[in-house]
């Protein structure tokens, strides 16, 4: 057995070959591309000789995508993907005086999957129909994030110079608003808009009860405000321009890429299982899909899923003391979308809504019931992944149901 460290730098990989015993057997620094893993696989090959194929090689990266560890994967090396902090955290257990570089850091992690690699991941066995999912899905969910980002940023940017436009639009994203601050970015300019251009505006947003929005508009628009001096104010109607000009385009690439979503999401085998369950349609499944995964094997049962999602709790002890704590270390777009759902299913589920008033009449709190109502969601869709089988409420909270009436 060979044991390998790669230490991923932003051109190169310094890589180390260590045997069983814990020694140095070859180290080198790569280029990154087809060159470095030529040169890999020569550098493996001439510790076995014929041998080579025979002998299982674990390597130890801190990244789990990539083209380079897709062409360790395809080589047939098992890749053990490894958080950066843990590799700190067992840096420290060989010295304390701070010292680290790309050398000292591939041996830390070839000698990680020498003594630690039953405590390791590997690698998810990932389809390409699910890395393009979770491609496509990431990046809408980064441009959600995105808008909410510069919104807030022009929202605090008017409050500094032109409160009014708060006052007035109570939608700062919406099509409507944006297209007004565009057109009048300052107090002066707001005043003169009207009532025919206010309410063109809102018509072309599909907006409701048009004209008492578009006479509301007009009159806090024209309303005395405090406000900036001229010339300040000038500098800040230029960057609301470009901010309202940003949230547009956002808009815009939010929709296309989710239609993205919908289609690469709708091509894939599990689709029909996961959209089964309460509170995930296409975008919300296509996220949860995208951060588990759809390696059958990954999850050995459905706590090791729980355990991934970062929904179970976690336990101190420590003496005499006991406590049950939430996991703060987790997949933040995964938390993020099972959140999203075991809210949704509240409305949906009946099971859900009885487990999730459970909770609440023992004295949890709105968040922690949420996450407890998530974490049992997680197991109920491993088991239908497992079985192969689409959601049935019937199924998943008879005992529940049984449990209540005992």
């Amino acid at each position: 057995m060979l044991f390998v460290g790669d230490d991923w730098a932003e051109a190169h990989h310094d890589v180390e070959l260590m045997d069983a015993a814990g020694r140095r057997l070859a180290k080198a620094r790569l280029p990154e591309g087809v060159a470095g893993m030529a040169r890999l696989h020569a550098m493996i090959g001439e510790q076995f000789g014929e041998d080579a194929e025979a002998v299982e090689v674990r390597i130890g990266i801190e990244t789990d995508r990539g083209p380079w560890v897709q062409a360790l994967i395809a080589a047939g090396y098992t890749v053990f993907a490894v958080n950066p902090l843990s590799v700190a955290r067992y840096r420290e257990r060989h010295g304390v005086s701070g010292a680290k570089s790309d050398a000292a850091d591939a041996h830390t992690l070839a000698d990680m999957v020498r003594t630690d690699s039953h405590q390791l991941r590997p690698v998810a066995g990932d389809t390409a129909e699910a890395e393009a999912i979770k491609v496509v899905s990431r990046a809408h969910k980064t441009l959600i994030w995105e808008r909410t980002r510069h919104t807030q940023r022009l929202r605090h940017a008017l409050r500094d110079y032109f409160p009014a436009a708060l006052n007035a639009f109570t939608d700062l994203d919406a099509a409507d608003a944006l297209e007004l601050l565009a057109k009048a970015p300052d107090p002066a300019s707001a005043a003169k808009l009207t009532i025919t251009q206010i309410t063109a505006a809102l018509k072309r947003a599909r907006r409701h009860d048009i004209p008492v929005k578009a006479a509301s508009i007009q009159a806090v628009l024209r309303a005395e405000h405090l406000g900036q001096p001229a010339v300040v104010t000038a500098a800040y109607a230029t960057t609301t321009r470009a901010a309202a000009a940003v949230l547009t385009v956002l808009h815009e690439q939010i929709k296309a890429l989710q239609g993205q979503v919908d289609a690469h999401f709708g091509r894939h085998p599990d689709a029909e299982i996961i959209l089964s369950q309460p509170g995930l349609g296409p975008v919300l499944g296509a996220r949860v899909l995208a951060e588990f995964g759809d390696d059958p094997d990954r999850y050995a049962n459905a706590k090791r899923r729980k355990n991934y999602a970062g929904t179970s709790p976690i336990t101190r002890a420590s003496g005499k003391k006991t406590a049950v704590l939430a996991r703060f270390v987790h997949n933040d777009r995964l938390i993020d979308a099972l959140m999203t759902q075991a809210f949704s299913a509240l409305n949906t589920s009946p099971g859900a809504r009885a487990y999730y008033d459970q909770l609440r009449a023992r004295g949890a709190h709105h968040n922690a019931a949420l996450r407890q109502l998530a974490n049992r969601l997680v197991g109920i869709l491993h088991g239908c992944l497992k079985t192969r089988t689409l959601y049935d409420e019937a199924t998943a909270w008879s005992h529940r149901a049984e449990k209540a009436a005992a």
